[in-house]
Parts: C-alpha cells; structure tokens; sequence
C-alpha cells in the first residue's frame, strides 16, 4: 500500500513540477496594452524619458494654445464691443448681459458628449468641426442688427463651441502623465489672459474702423471670426490623436510615453471601476461642478464688465479703457506658469485651486473701497485677474487623477457643463442687478462671495486612499 502511494505522488510531480517561485502574468488586454519598454520606465529623469516630455510638450502645447487664443477671444470679445455696440443698437445692461451669457446657454449641450468623443474617438477631427463652426459664428455675430439677432448668434457660437475646453483637457491627459499635467493645463490656459492681452489693443484699433458702411464693432466680429475657421483646418494636419501614432516622435519615446501613461491607468483602475454615470454622481465629481460654476460665475462677470468698470473708475476713453482693461490679464500670464510649476513639484492641487480663489475674492473686494485712487483700483483689478486665471490650472487637473479613462472625460465634460450654467448666469445677474440699481460695490462683494463658496467646496474634496491631492 505505501508502495502504490509513493508511486502515485511520483507520478503527480512528473506531470506538473513543482515550482518555487511564480511570475505575474497580465490579463490578456493588458499584455496587449502595455508595450514592454525597450528603456526605464521608473524614473523621469530617464534620458529618454526627458526627451519625450521635452518633445511632446515643444509640439502639442505651444499650437493648443493658439487654439486657445482664438477660442477665448471670439467667446469674450463682445466685451470690448459693448459700449459701441451697445450705443449703435440700443441694448440695455440687461440686454447685453442676456445676450453674452446665453452663449452657455447652447454651450453646455456638448460638453459631455464632446469629451467623450475625444476620449473614444478622434480629438484632431472634433476639433477640427468646432473652430470652423465657431469661426463662421463669430462672423455672423458682427452682421446683427436686433436683440434677438444678438442672443440666437451668441447661443449658436456656444453651440459651435461646446466641447472645445473639455476636449482638450481630456486630449492633454494622452499626453502628458501626472507628473506634468499642471504644467501643461498652465501652458494650455495662459492663452486665455494672453487672448486678452492681445486682445485688447487689437480690437481697440479695430474698433476705430469704419470701412464697406459697416461699424468699427462689426469688423471686429468679422476679422477675430476668420482664423478660426483657417486653424480649423490646420488641426487635420498638426494634431495627432494618441502616442501610438506619433511618427514625430523616436520608437523609443513612443514606448516610453505609452508605458508611463497605461501604467497610471492601470493604477486608478485598481482603485474600482465606476460606469460613467455613476461617476457623474459621485460626490466628489458634484463639489466640483458646483465649485467651477460658482468660480466662473464671478470670473466672466468680472470679464465682461472690465472695461466698463476701469472707464467709470478712471474717466478714460473707451478705446484707453480697452487697452488698460489688459493689464489684469498680462499679470496673469506671469503668475500662471508659476502656480503651474509649483502645483506639479508639491503634488497639492487642491491647495493650488483653493488660494488664488480666496485671493480673488479679496482683491476684487478691496477694489470697491470708496475714495481709493484710479492707479490703486487698477492694481487691485489686476491681482484680482490674476489670481482669476490662476486657480483653473491646478482645479482641472484634480478629475484626471481621481477618475479613470471614460469616466474622468465624461466627468471634466460634466463639470465644465455646470460651470457654463454659472457662466451664463453671471453676465446675466450682474446685468439685471445693475439694471436694478444695485450699487457696483453690492454686485461686487456678491461677486466675491461666489469666489470663497468655490473655495470651500474644493476644500471638501477627498482624495483618493493613500493618495494627496
């Protein structure tokens, strides 16, 4: 008997040996996915990995920003057109502020759509669709004649432009690993100051044109209209949809970058799955719609009635007015970069949203104080601008590093959406409020007030287990 045992047990080890020591195997999927690097994976400071990310960066940051440039000055131009279109049409305060911020109003319907056709499908040929439709948009708004004129072309623009931000958000988070994503949203958002800062001087000499029977305002919307619609079809040829298909990069940056990248994947993947509507609900993803909305509220509002304010403030021209209603925005391009640096070297994002949120608030409260001279008010306005722009490069960031894949665009597309409602609603309250008489300091500390609720909502985020944001 234990004869015939002893041969059995031999003949089981015979058939499968005994192994000491097993290797990790990957799921099928994630074999297919994850290329083995030809070069290490675990250091960024890995020559080639620094080659990458230089290359990367070089290429895709520098033409997003244009993109940008033209986004946001054909969506904030209307404020420099204000007074003469105002004037040459009759529009009340209340009119002007319906008309601008009912562009959120078409705005909002693509934003979650759009993320996700970036996320799923092609970012060079969403995009591409978007600035030619919003090009054709904007030359339109300069051929109105009525109120009504004014609002479907506002709202028709946000339509041609919905999905533009998001997209570019989620289409950033291909590129570049969590490690430089603030770096990237910083050089990808500075050309929203810059568009002003350019802005501003070039719609002022634009304003003065009176040529072909049509106003100084008109060709405004006509001439800033038009390059969209040219770099709309530069993007077929410029942009490239994922790292896998970047022949302008070497084999071994290719690896590199596509390693690093599914490897945060895998990472936020291990930390559960969610469907993409349930995403939506978390409550992270609801503290921060609820914060970008409250923010941008405030911010757009503050945009919009810049020159008008820097006029009533200084008794300067219109077209001076303008022209300092871009020194906010010029300060703003010095200190984005910088929050951007600092957000990525320390990890903390949320520290980086909440500060410049506060300090908006204050700025733009202390601008009010009766008695204060013109050059103090301006200085005020312009810190008051510059931390406006500043908060945005670390917030945008936060979705991409506690959410996965589809979830994380749908939900940047979420957020972005909500913020339009509060887009929307402050040109149109602060229109109504001053169409009430209600007294700039009371529109501004109501204003303000919107900044510290954004703040304090970003602080009631949580960050993912073992992890800092």
């Amino acid at each position: 008997m234990g004869r015939e045992i002893r041969s059995r047990l031999s003949n089981r080890l015979l058939k499968k040996p005994f192994v000491t020591q097993r290797t990790p195997v990957l799921p099928p999927t994630d074999r297919e996915s994850v290329p083995k690097p030809a070069v290490s994976t675990d250091s960024l400071s890995d020559p080639v990995a620094n080659r990458a990310r230089r290359r990367i960066f070089r290429r895709l940051i520098p033409f997003v920003f244009i993109l940008y440039i033209i986004a946001y000055l054909d969506r904030a131009n209307v404020a420099f057109a204000k007074m003469p279109m105002s004037a040459d049409l009759g529009f009340s305060e209340a009119v002007f502020g319906l008309g601008a911020g009912i562009f959120y109003a078409g705005y909002i319907l693509l934003e979650i759509p759009g993320a996700l056709i970036v996320e799923r499908w092609s970012a060079k040929i969403w995009m591409s669709r978007i600035m030619i439709t919003w090009g054709l948009c904007t030359v339109w708004v300069g051929l109105i004649h009525t109120a009504n004129q004014f609002y479907l072309t506002r709202c028709l623009l946000g339509i041609a432009e919905g999905g533009f931000f998001p997209g570019i958000v989620v289409y950033l988070s291909h590129w570049f690993t969590k490690h430089d994503r603030a770096r990237a949203m910083a050089g990808f958002t500075m050309a929203a100051p810059a568009a002003l800062v350019v802005g501003a001087p070039i719609s002022a000499l634009i304003l003065q044109l009176n040529a072909l029977g049509l106003a100084g305002w008109r060709w405004m919307f006509i001439l800033e209209g038009l390059p969209a619609v040219a770099l709309g079809v530069a993007i077929l040829f410029f942009l490239t949809d994922n790292p896998q298909q970047a022949q302008w990069l070497e084999a071994d940056e290719r690896e590199w970058i596509s390693f690093r990248l599914d490897e945060e994947k895998q990472e936020l993947r291990r930390g559960g799955h969610l469907t993409i509507w349930l995403g939506l609900r978390q409550r992270n993803v609801l503290f921060l719609a609820l914060a970008c909305a409250f923010a941008n509220l405030s911010m757009f509002a503050y945009l919009l009635w810049l020159p008008s304010t820097i006029r009533n403030a200084s008794g300067l021209s219109g077209a001076l007015s303008t022209i300092c209603s871009a020194l906010p925005f010029a300060l703003a391009m010095i200190t984005i970069p910088i929050v951007g640096r600092s957000s990525d070297r320390t990890g903390r994002r949320k520290l980086h949203t909440i500060i410049p949120l506060v300090l908006a608030a204050c700025f733009f409260l202390l601008s009010t104080i009766p008695g204060l001279p013109f050059p103090v008010v301006l200085l005020l306005l312009c810190c008051t601008g510059a931390a406006t722009f500043s908060w945005g490069v670390s917030f945008w960031v936060i979705p991409t590093l506690i959410l996965g894949e589809s979830t994380a665009a749908a939900s940047v597309g979420f957020i972005n959406m909500v913020n339009s409602v509060g887009s929307f609603l402050g040109p149109t309250v602060v229109g109504y409020l001053l169409s009430k008489n209600f007294t700039h300091r009371e529109v501004v500390t109501f204003l303000s007030s919107c900044f510290l609720i954004s703040a304090t909502l970003v602080a009631a985020v949580r960050a993912r287990r073992n992890s800092v944001l």
